[in-house]
């Protein structure tokens, strides 16, 4: 990378808009930050070029396409080592759409998808607790998400 990584108010204020609607059009954009579409265009590619930006997606509701329960699960590992080969067995897992390497009690942190509290029965004890090297689980089910959200660009 070598354009310099300055995120200037402006930069703040068009990631603020699209993060908020990334369907938004550029003109419309435009018009909020009362510059051309072709400069919006050209900070926006910049942004991406400079991976402010990583991608942009269309946010499936879970609950809608049949993913009732929402879980995270705390997975301690024999060999903490062995985390970077486990990441990838449980990638090839579908339910579970987030992992995180941890500090504190579990070494990954992920977070699952099932239809019911069966399917993620099912997910546990068949798919998760079966990979070699993984030495227990603690499963905390979400009752709610109360917040879901971008990061704020524009508080700093």
């Amino acid at each position: 990378m070598s354009e310099n990584l300055q995120i200037d108010n402006l930069d703040r204020k068009i990631l603020d808009i699209i993060t908020k609607n990334a369907r938004i059009p550029y003109l419309e954009v435009a018009r909020e930050c009362n510059v051309s579409g072709a400069a919006i265009h050209q900070r926006v590619q910049r942004l991406i070029r400079l991976g402010v930006i990583r991608g942009s997606e269309f946010k499936v509701d879970p609950v809608m396409v049949g993913f009732r329960t929402c879980a995270y699960i705390g997975i301690f590992l024999d060999y903490p080592g062995k985390y970077k080969e486990i990441v990838k067995k449980l990638n090839d897992i579908p339910e579970v759409i987030e992992c995180h390497y941890t500090t504190g009690n579990y070494s990954l942190f992920i977070k699952v998808y099932s239809r019911d509290n069966e399917h993620l029965r099912l997910v546990l004890t068949d798919k998760i607790q079966t990979i070699a090297g993984i030495t227990r689980t603690e499963t905390l089910i979400s009752l709610e998400e109360s917040i879901n959200r971008q990061i704020p660009v524009l508080s700093q």
